[in-house]
């Protein structure tokens, strides 16, 4: 069997998802190859899979969505970023190289990273079954489209309803995310194993293990460190050990003053890190979203922009975590004045077994879902 994975972004968040499903298919003998710009490709090699580059719109003209993602209201940013920049990548810059690919290659299934448009194009157009994989809640992905859907229709009319009729593959628990998708498909991503205790960077104290990641896209905007220093200020004198990774479009001596009790890094693996956690802080993002719950770790969620508010308020109503409202008027971004609130919000939360509870409780729901291996069987065998 051979899988195509089409990636909109270099994002970790847009690729991650997709690689249990191309691991999977690799160890039952097939071949995997994946599809997106050329800043994907590092990522890409270092998963193991082959890689064909695409296109991407110029810095020119994506520098203006992204500025203007942060001061829009949650929905509104959403809408935006959809129409206006994916939109764009299926309209120009990745449906030439993503037809190349697909016609040379000829993969029996093509999975796509939801805001990846150009591979529903090609798939449309040459008969190719495709199934969606989840990057976020699903009520924001089945509003992308209809904010894609000018674009999507310019190529083939119709397109748009083809998308939603899909499979769509999601590892987010129904209690988290009730899904408008008709084909939705849940399944469980395999537990990766963790490589060995953290490094001893705290030495004498058994202190409560917060960790901080605002993920991979924050670091390389221009207000990034304004935020890492108002958490830098929210936990300071905390009687935690603090671990905030920056992720490496930020180098992290560029924040002074760092407090005691925390150690700055540009990366360190997830998994090494959850199965120490009492509390992960972040700004909402799915994968740090997923991986915390998965392991049963309750949040503290600072959004930023996009569809992390809509994340904050998912996890708020399982109980497994709280939401930091921020007021943001006249403001671009989070700033120091708001370290009081998330102070506030970090003790609440490591003094409140209620969340740790509810928290393991979302855990044991991911867990009860099917494997990956099972989904990749049965659309083999539905197409």
């Amino acid at each position: 069997m051979r899988v195509l994975a089409a990636c909109s972004l270099g994002g970790a968040g847009h690729f991650r998802p997709l690689v249990p499903f191309l691991d999977q298919a690799r160890r039952g003998g097939g071949e995997t190859l994946v599809v997106g710009p050329p800043a994907l490709a590092g990522m890409v090699g270092a998963a193991g899979h082959a890689f064909w580059p695409g296109g991407e719109p110029s810095e020119e003209q994506v520098r203006p969505i992204r500025e203007q993602l942060p001061v829009l209201p949650a929905d509104e940013a959403l809408v935006l970023g959809s129409r206006e920049l994916f939109g764009r990548l299926a309209a120009t810059a990745m449906l030439a190289a993503t037809e190349r690919a697909v016609r040379d290659w000829r993969p029996d299934l093509i999975l796509r990273d939801p805001c990846e448009y150009a591979s529903a194009v090609v798939a449309a157009r040459l008969g190719i079954p495709a199934a969606q994989v989840a990057i976020g809640l699903a009520e924001g992905e089945w509003d992308s489209i209809s904010a894609a859907a000018p674009a999507l229709e310019a190529h083939r009319a119709g397109l748009c309803d083809k998308l939603r009729q899909a499979p769509y593959l999601s590892r987010f628990p129904a209690t988290l995310d009730p899904s408008p998708f008709p084909g939705t498909w849940r399944y469980r991503e395999p537990a990766a194993a963790p490589r060995g205790a953290l490094p001893a960077w705290w030495p004498g104290t058994d202190a409560p293990l917060v960790y901080v990641s605002f993920g991979t896209v924050l670091g390389y905007m221009s207000f990034a460190g304004e935020v890492y220093r108002a958490v830098l200020d929210a936990v300071a004198g905390l009687d935690a050990r603090v671990l905030l990774t920056t992720g490496r479009g930020f180098e992290p001596s560029r924040l002074r003053d760092v407090p005691g009790n925390v150690h700055v890094a540009a990366w360190v693996d997830q998994s090494d890190v959850l199965g120490e956690a009492g509390l992960v802080v972040c700004h909402g993002g799915s994968g740090t979203s997923y991986g915390a719950l998965a392991a049963g770790v309750p949040l503290v969620v600072v959004p930023v922009f996009a569809d992390q508010f809509a994340n904050a308020a998912a996890v708020t109503r399982t109980g497994a975590g709280m939401q930091v409202r921020v007021p943001r008027e006249g403001r671009r971004t989070i700033s120091r004045e708001d370290a009081p609130r998330i102070r506030a919000a970090i003790e609440t939360v490591l003094a409140d077994g209620s969340c740790r509870r509810a928290a393991r409780a979302v855990a044991a729901e991911m867990a009860a879902a099917p494997p990956v291996g099972t989904l990749l069987e049965q659309l083999s065998q539905r197409h």
